[in-house]
């Protein structure tokens, strides 16, 4: 059987969606082996896959990261020259037949160039459509024209150059392999109808049995059901959560359940009423399949969990893809977008009964619809397989 190597970065985001494909590729027995840091070994190695550990440089706690652009792309690239000499070391005396790679894991489309073995990018984001650079251009070209952007421009090509790449262009590099799984809802990709379907499948999402994170019951009073999640990075928001509880904590026949991250005291937030659970962590995907809304920092897990449940939704996006997110979750008629940081308790209330009576019930429900007709593990295996065979 094919040795298959998946590559990723210890982020949850970038994870989580490629562990069903990784465990349907065992179960069907494929021999996978995964390259990541050491600290990803459990939730890798519960697939059946074998980790081969690779020390990352990217920043470990979220306080750490930043909102800069350009700081972050520096940071992926710092990790992305450090990573390549490691898989290579890794993989030099067991050499896979395919390399399967998440986006931030793109070393290893440089490395099967050289080894002559092909590859497929993983992407737990959008892909790049017809007319995408140009698009792009004037946001480029801003960070270009940053001293700091320049020199990651520079020193991106440079690498590549190096490393004898038949594609130095950074941003083709990233945004055009040549074969690629999308890991997401097609009906949260932008111009989805401009992909090239020659080169991307949309696959996703793929969100297995998540029985392990615990299960929720519906409280047999409750006439409805919200859950409030801003993701698992960007949580350290108590005043947030004070207005949420102010907005929804006395709504007649609403139970609410909110999930507050690490950062932030129960305590802090004052009187909690009989209607709102708090918790740090929620097993969210339980509790999507049985409420009525939910509030979102508009992650593309959470996302694409809502479209999967058919939940309407209040994205709430603080950082990153989640502002292109919401936007898209708002152009399909799903979501209402609001500020956090100036939204008012009266606003939440608002936008939550407006959004239940409104469209966006029955469009959830043909959304969901089409992303479960989609997707699926079994099917991103048949097309991974098909690369082997072709």
């Amino acid at each position: 059987m094919p040795h298959i190597a998946v590559v990723s970065i210890p982020a949850h985001g970038h994870v989580n969606p490629s562990l069903e494909i990784v465990r349907t590729l065992v179960a069907r027995g494929h021999r996978v082996t995964y390259a990541n840091d050491a600290s990803f070994a459990e939730v890798i190695e519960s697939t059946g896959a074998t980790l081969r550990p690779y020390r990352s440089t990217l920043p470990t706690t979220d306080d750490v990261w930043t909102d800069d652009p350009i700081e972050q792309l520096t940071l992926f690239l710092d990790d992305a020259i450090s990573m390549l000499p490691q898989l290579r070391e890794a993989y030099d005396d067991d050499r896979p037949d395919l390399f399967l790679y998440d986006i931030a894991g793109a070393p290893a489309r440089l490395l099967g160039e050289q080894w002559g073995i092909p590859s497929i990018q993983l992407s737990s984001t959008f892909v790049a459509w017809d007319g995408y650079e140009t698009e792009m251009a004037p946001m480029i070209e801003a960070m270009r024209a940053d001293p700091r952007g320049a020199d990651y421009y520079r020193r991106f090509t440079a690498w590549l150059t190096a490393e004898g790449s038949s594609v130095t262009d950074s941003t083709a590099f990233q945004g055009r392999p040549p074969r690629s799984l999308a890991l997401i809802p097609r009906a949260i990709q932008p111009n989805a109808d401009r992909v090239d379907p020659k080169v991307v499948d949309f696959v996703g999402p793929i969100l297995g049995d998540r029985s392990h994170q615990g299960e929720w019951t519906r409280p047999a009073s409750a006439e409805n059901v919200l859950l409030v999640s801003l993701g698992s990075a960007f949580t350290d928001h108590a005043d947030f959560y004070r207005n949420c509880l102010t907005a929804f904590g006395d709504l007649p026949g609403w139970h609410t359940v909110l999930q507050i991250g690490k950062h932030v005291d129960p305590a802090s937030l004052g009187d909690i009423p009989d209607s709102v659970e708090v918790h740090p962590w929620v097993p969210q995907l339980a509790i999507l399949d049985q409420a009525d809304a939910f509030l979102t920092h508009a992650g593309m897990g959470g996302s694409s969990e809502g479209l999967w449940a058919g939940t309407p939704m209040i994205a709430a996006p603080q950082a990153a893809d989640q502002f292109a997110n919401a936007a898209q979750l708002a152009e399909l008629g799903v979501a209402t977008v609001i500020d956090s940081a100036t939204v008012t308790a009266a606003e939440l209330r608002k936008t939550l009964l407006d959004l239940l009576t409104g469209s966006a019930p029955a469009q959830s429900a043909k959304i969901k619809a089409r992303v479960r007709a989609e997707g699926g593990a079994d099917r991103a295996a048949d097309l991974i397989l098909a690369e082997l065979d072709g």
